[in-house]
């Protein structure tokens, strides 16, 4: 089987000349970001804020003991930010630590984003110039002009744009997953922020 896919790959490669090649190497580049991320929010426990809410949950009521107890169960990255919450730390400050998480989660979504953005259009530009390459060949026939001269080429030249759409469109669909979850952690971190900062004030008794 792997025979096989390198069998394929060095045909295409073959076919669609330096486009595909460059291609590839992007994909393979995009491929070790989309590694990296993955990791990377495993190792942070990215929506992993089981006991995080727990101990929110409990600070908003009263139970202090019982928030630390929680807080302390927590792997999150988000437990040192929660932790400063708990020590009276200012709003903004905590604010602007969270921003500061968030940074090193979403770098390399860019990269992915230009993948995405670029690797179509450079695909086309490979069809535009197997176009050029079939015409001309059609030219150099003359008047024994062979109708096969032209699909060949004309399929040839859509090779780099299906290549290109190929690698563009599941690194959108991963980069739009990232970006989804990380809109989950803001939303987390804001409301955790404003429940620490103001949180609801006791009942008085009857």
């Amino acid at each position: 089987m792997i025979g096989g896919v390198r069998e394929a790959l060095a045909q295409a490669v073959e076919l669609g000349g330096p486009v595909v090649v460059i291609l590839l190497a992007v994909s393979v580049a995009s491929a070790a970001v989309v590694l990296y991320k993955l990791w990377q929010f495993h190792a942070s426990s990215v929506g992993k804020h089981s006991a995080l809410r727990r101990a929110i949950a409990a600070w908003d009521n009263g139970q202090l003991s019982e928030a630390e107890s929680a807080l302390k169960q927590s792997r999150s990255y988000l437990a040192p930010l929660i932790a400063s919450g708990f020590a009276a730390a200012p709003r903004e400050r905590l604010a602007a630590e969270a921003e500061a998480h968030f940074a090193k989660l979403e770098s390399g979504f860019r990269a992915l984003d230009s993948v995405a953005q670029l690797a179509p259009l450079l695909g086309l530009f490979g069809t535009v110039l197997g176009m050029i390459d079939a015409f001309q060949s059609l030219q150099s026939a003359g008047s024994q002009v062979d109708p096969s001269l032209l699909a060949g080429g004309i399929w040839v030249a859509l090779l780099t744009t299906a290549v290109g759409l190929a690698v563009a469109m599941p690194t959108a669909m991963i980069l739009s997953w990232f970006e989804a979850r990380m809109d989950g952690e803001r939303v987390f971190a804001d409301t955790a922020i404003q429940t620490i900062c103001a949180p609801r004030e006791p009942k008085a008794d009857a």
